[in-house]
């Protein structure tokens, strides 16, 4: 017998997923949910075709996102946003990125490490994996360290506010605090920048134009919060996982630690088996036809992306962890090019998935080299989230090299 649809709103779904997911993939490929008024996509062909799809935009995202951190190019569309993707480009890609931040990225992975290398425990996510993204972004952005601890209670709110489905009040009023104090505290920077640019990443998109076109203050404040939240949680999540990844099967952590080069193999078969971002949303502005049916103009659609990199149409085997499978090019992960859907395809593939893979990479590297004979403390800890997914906490012990 079929079974029943899975609400993916459901306890029992945020529990667990997966389950879910093939119930969807098998029976209920074309689906609408009643209660978000949207329809749902869980196979790859499907999801690959409205993340492509010219007809689906991302106009979905205003009212999830607009309210704290303004117009971003999240939610643009069409020429204004090729434009304002030129703007940001250059500052993010993989050359001129790796000259200008790579030491940044280390000196703040070794500087953290440091923290705990010598305890032999550490938690991994609240004392490294939460902590690192934050540190890097206020790094590269030419601002105060001491400021880390204003930009970590931002993106706490702005992570709380885009993860609101109850719609808590206080979560709110948190999150529009925060909009506004980040405006407050970026106005004088920014001026400052634009007089006096220097070699930070601040100045750089400060003073970027394409065909006569400049961020105004507005912009590139929501612009430093999108990359803080959208940024931030992507990568903390990539590294946790891909840690607890490898600690759950120990064969392949032997060989990633005997043979270094294996990290990129790791780090994007993590964001296949454990895609940290598990559900996105489009807007269709005509009707667009999928493998089960015909979608209609002005809906509203919610792609599984952790679904559709475990479907087993596309990948074989997909439930099971294997940095050496064939139908995964690591060399592509991290671009446009990439087999799984985990930065999405398209025009919006993500700008900083190569920032992502620089401090995933460095983190892997770096943690192996201070912790032997790493093993859970408590058990491998649950992972938590509809929209992003990952674990809140993860004690582990470890021994210090000699």
């Amino acid at each position: 017998m079929r079974p029943n649809a899975p609400d993916i709103f459901s306890p029992e779904y945020a529990a667990d997923p997966y389950p879910f997911y093939k119930v969807l993939r098998d029976h209920y490929p074309f689906y609408f949910h009643e209660g978000a008024q949207s329809y749902v996509l869980s196979r790859y062909e499907d999801v690959v075709e409205i993340l492509r799809s010219p007809a689906a935009s991302t106009e979905s995202y205003a009212a999830q996102l607009e309210p704290v951190y303004g117009y971003t190019i999240l939610q643009m569309d069409g020429r204004e946003h090729a434009r304002h993707r030129n703007l940001l480009n250059p500052a993010f890609r993989g050359a001129d990125l790796r000259e200008r931040f790579i030491g940044v990225i280390q000196r703040n992975v070794r500087a953290l490490i440091d923290g705990f290398r010598h305890r032999g425990q550490v938690d991994l996510v609240t004392e490294f994996a939460a902590l690192l993204p934050i540190h890097v972004i206020v790094d590269m952005l030419g601002l105060p360290k001491d400021d880390v601890r204003l930009f970590s209670k931002w993106y706490t709110a702005a992570i709380a506010f885009f993860g609101n489905f109850a719609r808590d009040p206080e979560v709110t009023k948190a999150a529009h605090a925060a909009k506004r104090e980040v405006r407050e505290y970026m106005a004088p920077v920014l001026a400052e920048r634009r007089a006096n640019p220097g070699p930070d990443l601040l100045s750089t998109l400060c003073n970027a134009e394409v065909d006569g076109l400049r961020l105004n203050d507005e912009q590139l404040s929501s612009f430093v919060t999108l990359l803080l939240t959208a940024g931030g949680e992507t990568t903390d999540k990539a590294i946790a996982l891909a840690v607890k990844n490898l600690l759950e099967h120990p064969e392949q952590l032997r060989k990633v630690r005997e043979d270094r080069s294996l990290i990129e193999r790791a780090m994007a078969e993590t964001l296949r088996y454990t895609t940290p971002g598990h559900l996105i949303s489009r807007l269709t502005l005509e009707d667009v036809k999928v493998s089960h049916g015909t979608i209609p103009a002005r809906s509203t659609v919610l792609l599984l992306l952790g679904a559709a990199n475990r479907d087993e149409r596309r990948f074989a085997d997909p439930d099971r962890f294997d940095i050496f499978r064939h139908d995964l090019n690591p060399e592509h992960a991290f671009t446009g090019a990439a087999e799984h859907v985990a930065f999405g395809l398209g025009r919006h593939f993500c700008v900083g998935s190569l920032l992502a893979r620089y401090e995933v990479s460095e983190s892997l590297g770096q943690l192996l080299d201070a912790m032997d004979d790493i093993h859970f403390m408590g058990g491998p800890p649950a992972e938590h989230g509809i929209s992003m997914r990952g674990p809140k906490s993860m004690p582990l012990s470890f021994r210090p090299p000699t």
